[in-house]
């Protein structure tokens, strides 16, 4: 056949990108969200929530530190990033990553914990002994004024960080769809919704994992759950759930209206190759159900316990939906050819430097610094309490 001469079909070639690079936006998502979502109680005044503040905090550094990971493997030789400091290159958006990272790691989010928490170190620090006596005191950095003005300077100061991190969060989590948005030559990304898109599912997928770690840590310490703040969480991610979506709706509805030549590769490709991960996994269980056992619970009035029971469900499912978006999204986008005359088809190793094990290990690995950390600054709501010092040293 004339044309066809030289022609490689895609599946006789591997994919670029594996389930470490989906696992990269699915992290760093929970990340922003988990912030957005104690920035509700530190800037927007949203009290009921504040029993989740400082859990949320955690939840989004114990991420933020297994973020890089994913990338790190997937690269082969991890010393190769450090390039991207000692080079900085202002036009690629993957190398200004790594300046975006330190800045939302150190100058945000470590800094609003450390200013939080300050006063409970400094009395941890006179109040245990041992090695964790040692701990605590390297975390209080020689800052031991526990004065009225040097707590209020700390609460003024972590406010001004938290409104700085808002808009931070979004870069962080933003620049990862406008990485995908940015590839001309892949119609299934390219599309100037999709940091949008991305933002908004990061938003919701972070309400949701601190929504139910809550839960289960609150069981777990054998206390009552605060229904007023669930309810108040959930309420928010109904909200943020309708409107990430609508985008998805939105792009979805534009792509079928503009009908270009790739129109009916992504048309196919949706009903045969994604048809269980994308219309059935995201859409149906990830998306549609979530958003409807809400909405259940904003018309109708439940008990406590079936409400507990109805947002379990529904965290769950969302968790599930927002990792199948990342799904097709990454490895959706590489199954077909650029001139959309062939389809490849993805197959993941068990014990692979980019397999399933090595993805679950990564996933397990938050929630391993997540416990340490709880362990050694615990989120509840109650402060330490002990004698403050009746010196007042330079803060």
């Amino acid at each position: 056949m004339p044309g066809v001469e030289g022609f490689m079909y895609p599946n006789e070639i591997e994919l670029q990108w594996s389930v470490l690079i989906v696992l990269y936006p699915f992290l760093t998502g929970l990340v922003a969200g988990a912030f957005i979502l104690a920035s509700l109680e530190r800037v927007f005044r949203v009290q009921a929530v504040k029993p989740t503040y400082r859990l949320a905090l955690l939840t989004a550094l114990s991420f933020l530190l297994v973020a890089p990971l994913p990338l790190q493997l997937h690269l082969g030789h991890p010393e190769r990033s450090f390039e991207m400091y000692l080079t900085p290159h202002r036009s690629s958006a993957m190398a200004m990553f790594g300046f975006v990272y330190l800045w939302y790691l150190m100058a945000v989010l470590v800094l609003e914990i450390w200013l939080d928490y300050r006063r409970d170190i400094v009395l941890l620090s006179e109040s245990t002994t041992g090695w964790r006596r040692g701990i605590y005191r390297m975390m209080a950095l020689g800052s031991h004024n526990l004065s009225e003005r040097a707590l209020a300077v700390d609460e003024r100061v972590g406010y001004l960080i938290t409104v700085i991190g808002i808009p931070s969060a979004f870069l962080l989590h933003g620049y990862v769809g406008f990485i995908f948005g940015s590839v001309k030559a892949n119609p299934w990304w390219s599309t100037p919704l999709m940091p949008v898109v991305f933002i908004f599912s990061a938003m919701v997928s972070g309400i949701a994992a601190v929504m139910l770690l809550y839960m289960l840590m609150t069981w777990a310490r054998g206390q009552s759950i605060d229904m007023p703040c669930v309810d108040t969480i959930a309420r928010y991610l109904f909200y943020t759930f309708i409107i990430d979506f609508g985008l998805e709706m939105l792009d979805l509805i534009h792509r079928i209206y503009e009908a270009d030549e790739s129109f009916r590769s992504l048309d196919f490709m949706v009903h045969t190759k994604l048809y269980m991960s994308h219309i059935v996994v995201q859409i149906v269980l990830g998306t549609v159900t979530p958003i409807a056992l809400l909405a259940w619970t904003q018309l109708l009035k439940f008990s406590e316990m079936a409400r507990k029971r109805i947002y379990v469900l529904a965290g769950c499912l969302t968790m599930i939906g927002i990792f199948a978006m990342r799904w097709n999204i990454v490895i959706g986008g590489q199954l077909f050819s650029k001139s959309f005359l062939g389809y490849t088809t993805y197959k993941m190793g068990l014990v692979a430097r980019e397999g399933l094990l090595v993805a679950i290990v990564l996933t397990v690995l938050p929630f391993v610094i997540l416990w340490v950390l709880v362990k050694l600054l615990p989120p509840w709501g109650d402060r330490i309490s002990g004698p403050l010092p009746d010196t007042t040293p330079a803060h």
